[in-house]
């Protein structure tokens, strides 16, 4: 079976071939009117289309080029929400490349610490943190630099990874909801940053965040979720802007679906979280939209649990890359490819072409 980045390339060489087709029947004409208008031949709007192309195809297809890498050695890094999921793994797998690990916990006493600290290592060590803390973040950064090898070196990176995830259509979503996601997504990603700042910087460290490809793109259910991935996002952009003078690098990870793979959304939790919408949706709202309507997202939202990737491979490499190339990307999208283009298509195409494509 061919390898996740193989597909990934077919499958959007393919698309760039057939969008260009598409375009090729209206793109010349306008081109030519406009090269007409500047004055120009038309054999230069053929030139645009044969150039636009060309980029486009080297862009999506081109594997990821070497950009030189750092030293693992000596190097500590500090990852948030660890007890499971993406978290979990990464721990371990910077753990095996030779990183010291600071492992960020919400519950020390919890299966995913356990295994932690079950390792028995003097390069991996659980720290408790629940990033909505000032109290606990504060105490995380102490130990920290309480442990580090050599405090005046600082520490290499930190990845915000903790997070929530939870639906609802705008009605439904109680104003404590969107609170309590951005508090974790949001504020608990500012919170931890900055508390880290110092010692990144005395590093010319990294600072990986972990959004979601819901950073980029809305959708329908979604809106805490959505808000606070969008949030961090414009963070990341505006701390790399005031970063680049301190030679530290700031990267984004927009995973695509992988729901299955984390355990992120359950059939439990979607029960759990269903009944609250309905319960806590002012009368008016239930009247409107009517159970019938309810019960049909909540069925959309069951079939998402078993939805996504199951290997997170690609999530790892990705946030490896982060942390240890001389020259590492802005953004990592580790995505299925029909996201990829979803993503590009709503990102980039006519908000009134993208709602008729997918909404």
């Amino acid at each position: 079976m061919a390898s996740l980045p193989v597909v990934r390339a077919a499958v959007l060489v393919a698309f760039s071939g057939f969008l260009t087709l598409i375009l090729g029947f209206g793109l010349p004409v306008a081109l030519n009117f406009v090269t007409q208008a500047f004055g120009l031949s038309e054999a230069s709007g053929t030139e645009c289309i044969v150039a636009v192309y060309a980029v486009f195809v080297v862009y999506i297809a081109m594997p990821r080029l070497p950009r030189g890498s750092v030293k693992v050695e000596g190097k500590a890094v500090f990852v948030t929400g660890c007890d499971r999921g993406f978290g979990h793994a990464l721990a371990k797998h910077l753990h095996r490349l030779g990183f010291t690990v600071f492992a960020g916990c919400l519950s020390k006493v919890g299966e995913g610490a356990a295994e932690l600290e079950n390792m028995h290592s003097d390069t991996l060590k659980v720290v408790q943190l629940d990033v909505c803390s000032e109290d606990q973040v504060s105490q995380a950064v102490e130990f920290i630099r309480a442990n580090l090898a050599d405090p005046e070196k600082g520490l290499w990176a930190v990845v915000n990874n903790a997070g929530v995830s939870t639906f609802g259509e705008v009605e439904f979503t109680s104003m404590d909801t969107y609170k309590q996601v951005s508090e974790v997504n949001l504020w608990g990603t500012i919170r931890v940053t900055k508390s880290l700042l110092p010692l990144i910087r005395r590093a010319e460290g990294r600072v990986v965040n972990i959004a979601s490809m819901y950073g980029r793109m809305g959708n329908a259910l979604r809106s805490p979720y959505c808000i606070s991935k969008f949030g961090v996002e414009a963070f990341s952009d505006c701390l790399r802007y005031e970063m680049k003078n301190w030679g530290v690098k700031v990267s984004v990870i927009e995973p695509g679906n992988f729901i299955v793979a984390t355990g992120i959304m359950t059939r439990d939790t979607v029960a759990t979280t269903a009944e609250k919408l309905w319960k806590e949706a002012p009368p008016g709202v239930q009247e409107d939209y009517g159970k019938a309507h309810f019960e049909q997202h909540m069925a959309l939202m069951r079939s998402y649990c078993n939805s996504g990737q199951r290997d997170i491979t690609p999530v790892l490499e990705d946030i490896t890359d982060a942390l240890t190339s001389k020259r590492p990307y802005t953004r990592y999208n580790p995505t299925e490819p029909h996201w990829w283009i979803r993503m590009q298509v709503m990102t980039h195409l006519p908000a009134a072409l993208s709602d008729r494509l997918y909404f």
